[in-house]
């Protein structure tokens, strides 16, 4: 297993408003537009998985496996090339002041980890930014 971390991010927001949004995934219609069309095609979403087609990855689908109220939620693919366990943690340190940090863990042989550490750390990086910069 190889775990790909963000830096810790801060949201001005509490971590019930922060949790409530990302625990439902129907709530990406309100960023979709904010979505790089030309990384990421065939975006689709419900409530607890969203599916999307990377190129050359192919299709990726990621399902919610867990639900803390407001500390973790924690995602596993059910559709990718390699097995892939993404998750979410918030921690409220003061009124509108949560700290986030997300994490990717991977199955990678050897193989295979020297040709994607680099994309998964890009990754979880910018995923992280884009979560901590959104309108809560």
């Amino acid at each position: 297993m190889s775990d790909f971390v963000s830096e810790i991010k801060t949201i001005p927001y509490n971590e019930d408003r922060i949790f409530g949004m990302l625990s439902d995934l129907s709530n990406l219609e309100r960023v979709k537009d904010k979505i790089p069309q030309d990384k990421i095609k065939e975006f689709e979403f419900d409530c607890d998985s969203c599916r999307f087609n990377v190129d050359p990855v192919g299709k990726i689908e990621f399902q919610i496996v867990e639900r803390e109220p407001y500390k973790t939620v924690k995602f596993m693919t059910t559709n990718s090339p390699i097995p892939v366990t993404l998750w979410i943690q918030l921690k409220q340190v003061a009124e509108n002041d949560t700290k986030m940090k997300m994490t990717i863990r991977a199955e990678l042989n050897a193989f295979i980890k020297p040709m994607v550490s680099k994309p998964l750390q890009d990754a979880v990086d910018k995923i992280s930014t884009v979560i901590a910069n959104l309108p809560y």
